[in-house]
């Protein structure tokens, strides 16, 4: 009876979920009418005694008080506020434009540049839909401008704009440690080296297309009046500010000095100077990163709010015991088992976004991979950089719409296109820190 009440949870979540109503609200929604289902059967002593935990649909505000309430989610906001902050300060800017200046001549350099610059977004932003949209923006009537083919202007942009997903400190990797219960700063330090790794791949596969077609990526003179060493000196400047911020929020916790608590509120702080300092601070411009702020982080304790109802009603029909067991099942042994879910993982980003993945999805199945012997925080990397592919890969990859929405005269076929070689990129280094755990767990 159990099983076929988590099949029928399953799949009333997945046929409304494609209605097109917002997906914390389908989460939250099935889940009360599964509990409210449970209470009513189990009055009628229909179904099996195990259920009992159904008896009163007010079980659910318990664990919703403990996911809302739950101390390592406060950074969250804070990151979010440094990130829109930065955006504000207009640092990108001003670095993507020196950036460009120093590396013309170099065989792609301008998508070199892009990359670079989009590392140090993601290591003080961390916000997937300003870095595409603001790379896009700057970045890409410039590559026009100097002949770059768009499938590689768009696959650089829309691939680098999503390292924040992955680079430190990111909401992704905050949201995981609090729903599978492994240390922030761990993961933090976990995802730095395949998160650089992917930088340097990107790096390399712009070099790569330049140099075997020189015409998708041509090297230009240097065109700055100024001598090099002076267009070297002013990015130089332009990065200082930005490289000092991430040094202090992503040293700190390194370094154990502050905790991601902690070390998000010196981010703020800094972030906010910066904006101060680069002239771009007003009362108004601040309402509207508070603004910006509030509504992101409301979006995403909408999704843990509906996720947390809906985890524990299917703990309450018993589907976790009945995935275990199915996992368990498998004839693929630990490893196995572990490529076996990262591939499902990968399959489930096609259709759903990265936090739907690690509400429902994680929690149930960590328990079991590390019951086989697996280190969580290893898994849960491996995990983290299977996810950073949801956002490329169609139908509903984000940034792929992001991309459309900001460079509207290409097609989305085009955008599809543009990022498979990234895809791929992706999909390598999640095979090398498998085969190589000490990436992660150095």
């Amino acid at each position: 009876m159990d099983a076929i009440f988590v099949f029928l949870l399953a799949a009333s979540f997945l046929i409304v979920m494609f209605s097109g109503y917002p997906i914390a609200f389908v989460l939250g929604g099935v889940a009360v009418a599964f509990a409210a289902l449970g209470t009513l059967l189990d009055n009628f002593t229909v179904v099996d005694a195990d259920m009992a935990s159904l008896r009163m649909i007010g079980f659910v505000a318990n664990r919703i008080f403990d996911s809302l309430s739950s101390y390592s989610l406060i950074p969250m906001s804070m990151f979010i506020f440094m990130g829109m902050m930065l955006d504000k300060s207009g640092a990108a800017e001003r670095l993507l434009t020196q950036m460009h200046k120093v590396l013309r001549p170099v065989p792609g350099g301008m998508a070199v540049a892009v990359v670079i610059i989009g590392v140090v977004l993601a290591a003080s932003t961390g916000i997937i839909g300003a870095s595409v949209v603001l790379l896009a923006t700057i970045a890409m009537p410039a590559m026009r401008a100097a002949g770059y083919e768009d499938r590689l202007g768009l696959g650089v942009i829309g691939a680098t704009g999503c390292l924040g997903i992955l680079i430190p400190p990111s909401i992704m990797l905050i949201v995981m440690g609090d729903q599978l219960q492994i240390p922030v700063g761990d993961l933090f330090r976990g995802a730095m080296v395949p998160g650089l790794l992917l930088a340097l791949f990107y790096v390399g596969y712009a070099v790569f297309v330049a140099l075997r077609n020189p015409s998708a990526a041509p090297a230009l003179a240097y065109a700055d009046p100024r001598p090099l060493s002076t267009a070297i000196k002013d990015l130089v400047g332009s990065l200082l500010g930005p490289l000092l911020l991430i040094m202090a929020v992503l040293g700190s916790i390194i370094f154990g000095i502050a905790t991601p608590t902690e070390a998000s509120g010196i981010g703020a702080a800094g972030a906010t100077l910066l904006a101060f300092a680069s002239k771009r601070l007003t009362w108004d411009s601040f309402k509207e990163v508070c603004h910006e702020t509030a509504l992101t982080t409301a979006f995403l304790f909408g999704l843990i709010f509906g996720a947390s109802c809906f985890s524990v009603v299917l703990r309450g029909y018993g589907g976790d015991e009945l995935i275990e067991s199915a996992l368990h099942a498998l004839p693929l042994g630990p490893n196995g088992t572990l490529v076996f879910i990262l591939f499902l993982v990968f399959l489930l980003g096609f259709f759903l976004d990265w936090m739907e993945i690690i509400l429902i999805v994680a929690p149930l199945v960590l328990p079991v991979l590390s019951a086989l012997g697996h280190e969580p925080a290893w898994v849960a990397i491996l995990m983290a950089i299977c996810l950073q592919t949801s956002f490329l890969t169609p139908p509903v990859g984000m940034a792929l719409f992001y991309l459309k929405n900001t460079v509207d005269d290409v097609k989305i076929t085009d955008v599809y296109r543009s990022v498979l070689p990234f895809i791929a990129i992706q999909v390598t280094i999640l095979m090398l820190a498998f085969v190589l755990p000490v990436l992660v767990l150095w």
